[in-house]
């Protein structure tokens, strides 16, 4: 299978950012094919709203997200990944998922795992985030929520490598 993993974690290295090379290193293993896109590499802007795509489906907006939009259409399985930022999902993931305005539908029929991370330790401190996500996925065509990976209670860099999230990302990503 094709497996994108969307990181839009703004620190390289950081605690998301981890366990998506933990979820990738899981699905080569297992013998999928893995991309990995890192937002904080990517010159993306928020959707305008002009709905300039609705006729087309071509964004008037010119950046990369003309390069990521066919690799999410493309792959079989999207992991999706942010930190909890004010309890919700971070801006970089929020503009991803905006953009996808210009041609949501073509999206379709994929399995979504989702990473979080926060320095709450409680889990329902990624309530919204995994709200944010869902309602994205209501939006898709028989899209399908796979699993979530929790990194609670992780909030300098590092942290993650001694949570149960670390061991739990790599697996989720052999498993798949």
């Amino acid at each position: 299978m094709k497996v994108l993993i969307i990181s839009s974690s703004p620190r390289k290295g950081g605690n998301s950012d981890v366990l998506c090379d933990q979820f990738a290193k899981g699905a080569v293993e297992a013998g999928h094919e893995v991309e990995k896109v890192s937002l904080r590499e990517k010159r993306l802007s928020p959707c305008r709203a002009c709905y300039a795509c609705m006729e087309n489906h071509v964004c008037a907006i010119k950046d990369d997200m003309a390069e990521i939009f066919p690799k999410l259409v493309a792959a079989d399985v999207i992991v999706l990944a942010s930190p909890v930022y004010f309890y919700s999902v971070c801006s970089q993931m929020k503009m991803l998922i905006d953009r996808c305005l210009v041609n949501h539908k073509a999206i379709t029929n994929k399995q979504f795992y989702f990473i979080i991370t926060a320095a709450d330790p409680q889990h329902e401190a990624g309530d919204e985030t995994l709200a944010a996500f869902r309602g994205f996925l209501r939006c898709l065509p028989d899209a399908k929520e796979a699993g979530v990976i929790y990194g609670t209670g992780t909030w300098d860099k590092g942290d993650v490598y001694q949570h149960p999230a670390y061991a739990q990302a790599y697996e989720m990503g052999k498993q798949m």
